[in-house]
């Protein structure tokens, strides 16, 4: 028996093969699946993904055989990685100078007399391990079959390169959640700091306005009443910015509510003028999902198409529809609309419409990223048709709640 030497690139490709992360993971059916079709086709008894390791031979998926692996150096693995680019084949094992005397070879329980492997490679040409299909019978395969055998040794790299490139996923979705955490603790704080000083300068300047309000010129009165106005925007802005990095899953949160119901409180709240019309939808559709959030939703976008409007009648026609899966929500109006240039990147924050709004206020581009945030929340989508001047239609789903029987 001869022991399988180590290649000369042996230190890069360990790391390769523990960079992996298979090592001693659980039996997977995309693995499995390759290896019952090596034994079929190559009409084999024994088919094996191997990994080899410093000191041993683990199988990632194994078909006739009860074993987990064997020590490297009696393994037919080892010599097959020494040869990357070639199939090994073994037709007589008893008559090869590198298996006489195997145990593998010369013991009843395993009896190989035929092995052949094809090397599996990493995406830098590494050899990580082999698929082989091994039989207690001298036999040669037929070309069909090593080709066979080779296209299945792609998929097994195929399996290995997707495996690495869900891991990298993997760790930038906890890297993006960890910075999201940060960036949701920075907003609390903030919004815990900057509320108070910002609550107790609105309120000073209304108690300045009523005791010596009748001192003042019209200048005076309209220097507090701005300085009023800036505090607003700024709790305002404050305000969006903690909803913005809040917005997290909601999908559990469960409710039934009739959406004109939710809809006439928003109204409410938003105090609407006397030239604006809003067209609820004909039917009162029960609605299963987080009203709090659908609330949000609507609140933002009925707040935007009153604010960014010019029109001297505002209208605006909602509307909901059902189906298996989704409900579908739309807001048409009559406003400035919004530019072809942005509308890409409307949903993206701190992108806003106009320089003013209709009051001659700043917006700050907050409120549409987070009405993204809470429809993806609510594992749905959003998507707007808009022309200037002419006005602008937003739809929107939610997904429904799976009922639980």
């Amino acid at each position: 028996m001869i022991v399988p030497k180590k290649p000369d690139n042996e230190d890069i490709r360990l790391t390769a093969v523990r960079k992996l992360e298979l090592l001693d993971s659980l039996p997977e059916e995309s693995y499995d699946s390759i290896t019952a079709l090596a034994s079929h086709i190559c009409d084999s008894p024994i088919a094996l993904i191997t990994l080899l390791d410093e000191n041993r031979q683990w199988f990632k998926s194994k078909v006739g055989t009860n074993m987990e692996g064997s020590p490297r150096e009696t393994s037919f693995c080892g010599h097959a990685i020494l040869k990357p680019q070639e199939i090994m084949e073994v037709t007589d094992t008893t008559k090869d100078l590198r298996f006489i005397e195997n145990p593998l070879v010369t013991d009843a329980a395993t009896n190989i007399k035929f092995y052949a492997g094809v090397p599996i490679l990493d995406t830098d040409g590494l050899p990580l391990g082999t698929l082989c299909v091994l039989d207690n019978k001298q036999k040669q395969l037929t070309d069909a079959q090593r080709t066979a055998l080779r296209a299945l040794g792609k998929q097994v790299e195929l399996l290995y390169e997707y495996h690495n490139k869900n891991r990298a996923l993997e760790q930038l979705k906890d890297d993006l959640n960890e910075n999201n955490r940060i960036l949701q603790e920075f907003a609390s704080t903030v919004s815990h700091d900057l509320k108070m000083p910002l609550a107790n300068m609105i309120l000073t300047a209304d108690i300045m306005k009523a005791k010596y309000g009748d001192r003042l010129d019209s200048d005076g009165l309209e220097y507090l009443n701005h300085l009023k106005q800036s505090g607003l925007t700024l709790s305002d802005y404050i305000s969006g910015i903690l909803d913005h990095y809040s917005s997290k899953n909601i999908n559990e949160d469960y409710e039934e509510f009739h959406l004109n119901d939710l809809l006439e409180d928003i109204i409410d709240l938003l105090q609407i003028e006397d030239n604006c019309e809003i067209n609820l939808p004909d039917s009162n559709l029960l609605i299963e999902g987080n009203s709090a959030a659908l609330g949000q939703i609507f609140m933002n976008l009925i707040s935007n198409s009153l604010k960014y409007n010019s029109s001297d009648k505002i209208i605006i026609d909602i509307d909901c529809t059902e189906s298996r899966e989704f409900f579908h929500f739309s807001i048409h109006d009559n406003g400035i609309g919004i530019p072809k240039d942005k509308q890409e990147s409307i949903f993206n924050l701190f992108t806003i419409v106009a320089d003013t709004d209709r009051q001659g206020r700043k917006g700050h581009g907050i409120g549409l990223s987070t009405v993204k945030k809470l429809v993806e929340s609510m594992q749905g989508s959003i998507s707007l048709d808009s022309e200037e001047g002419k006005g602008t239609l937003f739809k929107f789903t939610i997904k429904r709640p799976i009922p639980v029987h």
